[in-house]
């Protein structure tokens, strides 16, 4: 399990750094986590027993060892707490397994000085609060470390709601991320999976951010903002015989006062140190006091900044995309046609133009085309023009067809003026409609409805209406169909089966011999179909 975790968590590290958003080098923190693991596994490989407690004393040792900036000394505490219980049995059950992650949490809050929620320290707690809350509940031990994941995944998206920084980048926690992955490779092994490529889902609310997996959203901290500039880390090894645990204590009580960050973790054998400060001489003029400087690092992360900031400018792409939609099938749809970003919304859910302005700044792009595919938020994309450091260009698109037509129409080889020509040629020659029903009773566009009835509309009025979802997408069609039409497609909501759709589908085909039909699942909520005339 540990070296599986350790390999996982190495293949999966660049998705961890890319959710970043503190400038480096604590910015890397895939990277750490995974090098705080190599050095737990590497200690594991050598061990000479296989006895339960000599491999968690080899586990814990290793992972301190091997611990890089702030995620990856957290980490090595996480552990350490584990192998505290752990190394006390001969055997791990499901009882020990929830005191160890219990014990885990408890020491990693005591090694921060100032610990804060939304971080690996929040998703450890609630997986540790999971684990015992299902101890008892006779699941396998695979099925027991999944339903921890699954509570840290749950967790996870959170985080964004408890730090703001996180919100505002429209990310997840990174180091919570890379504690999920790293049981998650803890997990494989018990449930016999090999697959050690893994999917994420960091939708966050109001902002959307797609491509996590490929691109680095980074959030850069202004230079003026950093306060402590260089990120200094060491071992104290040697320890003067002199030496108490309370001048330990003492020393990570005055590192305080010279910076922030601080971590002074281990016992009178080896102190592992992490700080930020404007004073690196002076903090290492203390340790001096305490023992023998190993491994010293000093980084300048005012200077990094600057390098990071300026290879981002640099590296802006001409044209970027961000759409408005909501559903499963259709976020995958225009993901597929590699739209940047996604901002999760649509009729009943308007994003706001603070939502729509930060999803466009998270594309590494000069101009960003903006895809509204609702007329109720087309003002909004208007409005984040004054918001967004980006140049938005609106396209005002008033549904989903609409939407997938424009960005079908952009190419990135054309002009700024050609593109915005082409896409808005593109929007007005598709035919839209949708499927829903009626929320009440009521007399419109000369229809006498009742709450439930199945509803038909086009872009300006209801055009059918009846009982059954077939008959009334059936209708619409018909009553939207023209002698220019030679392509249908029906993008099915999460309330209609792919069998039902493609029945539907079939009838059209053979009504319309003309024309290629063509179903997809859309996911959408609310509308039964949406429905694409070209």
């Amino acid at each position: 399990m540990i070296l599986n975790g350790a390999h996982v968590l190495d293949i999966n590290k660049q998705h961890v750094d890319a959710l970043n958003v503190f400038p480096v080098p604590d910015g890397d923190t895939g990277t750490n986590m995974s090098l705080t693991m190599h050095s737990a596994a590497k200690e594991v490989t050598n061990c000479q027993s296989n006895k339960l407690e000599d491999l968690c004393a080899a586990f814990s040792k290793g992972a301190l060892r091997g611990a890089r900036g702030n995620s990856g000394v957290i980490l090595s505490q996480i552990i350490k707490g584990m192998c505290n219980v752990l190394s006390q049995s001969e055997e791990i059950t499901l009882k020990t397994l929830a005191r160890s992650l219990a014990s885990g949490t408890e020491v990693a809050y005591k090694a921060v000085t100032k610990p804060k929620e939304g971080t690996i320290l929040t998703v450890v707690r609630s997986m540790g609060e999971c684990a015992q809350s299902i101890n008892k509940k006779g699941l396998s031990a695979g099925e027991f470390l999944q339903k921890i994941i699954e509570a840290g995944e749950a967790t996870l998206k959170l985080t964004p709601e408890m730090l703001d920084v996180l919100k505002k980048a429209g990310v997840v926690d990174a180091g919570g991320r890379g504690l999920l992955i790293l049981f998650q490779g803890f997990a494989n092994v018990l449930n016999d999976r090999e697959d050690q490529a893994l999917e994420f889902d960091e939708n966050t609310v109001g902002s959307t951010p797609s491509q996590f997996e490929e691109e680095a959203h980074f959030k850069y901290t202004e230079l003026s903002e950093i306060e402590f500039a260089y990120c200094t880390e060491f071992f104290i090894i040697n320890l003067l015989k002199k030496t108490t645990e309370a001048d330990i204590d003492r020393f990570r009580e005055k590192l305080v006062n010279l910076g922030d960050c601080v971590l002074v973790i281990g016992d009178l054998s080896l102190v592992k140190v992490h700080v930020h400060t404007n004073t690196p001489g002076q903090v290492l003029t203390l340790a001096l006091d305490l023992g023998e400087l190993n491994n010293l690092k000093i980084e300048n992360m005012l200077e990094q900044n600057r390098e990071l900031k300026a290879k981002q400018s640099e590296e802006l792409k001409p044209f970027g995309m961000v759409s408005v939609c909501a559903g499963t099938g259709l976020i995958s749809i225009f993901k597929d046609l590699l739209v940047d970003s996604i901002i999760e919304g649509g009729q009943t859910m308007n994003p706001s133009a603070d939502d729509i302005a930060r999803a466009c700044d998270s594309v590494a792009a000069e101009h960003v085309f903006v895809f509204p595919n609702n007329k109720n938020i087309i003002l909004a994309a208007d409005q984040a023009k004054n918001l967004s450091k980006r140049q938005l260009h609106i396209i005002p698109t008033r549904n989903i067809p609409e939407g997938l037509a424009a960005v079908l129409a952009f190419n990135p080889e054309d002009t700024l003026a050609d593109n915005v020509a082409n896409m808005e040629g593109a929007r007005t020659s598709v035919k839209a409609g949708l499927v829903t029903y009626a929320v009440r009773s009521t007399q419109v566009d000369n229809f006498d409805l009742k709450e439930g009835d199945i509803i038909g509309m086009d872009n300006s009025a209801i055009i059918a209406k009846g009982a059954e979802v077939k008959r009334v997408t059936k209708e619409l069609v018909k009553k939207m169909m023209g002698s220019d039409i030679s392509n249908i497609t029906l993008y099915f909501g999460n309330n209609v089966g792919e069998d039902e759709a493609t029945a539907v589908a079939y009838e059209l085909s053979k009504e319309y011999k003309r024309c290629d039909v063509d179903i997809h699942f859309g996911g959408q909520p609310l509308y039964y179909y949406i429905v694409s005339l070209e």
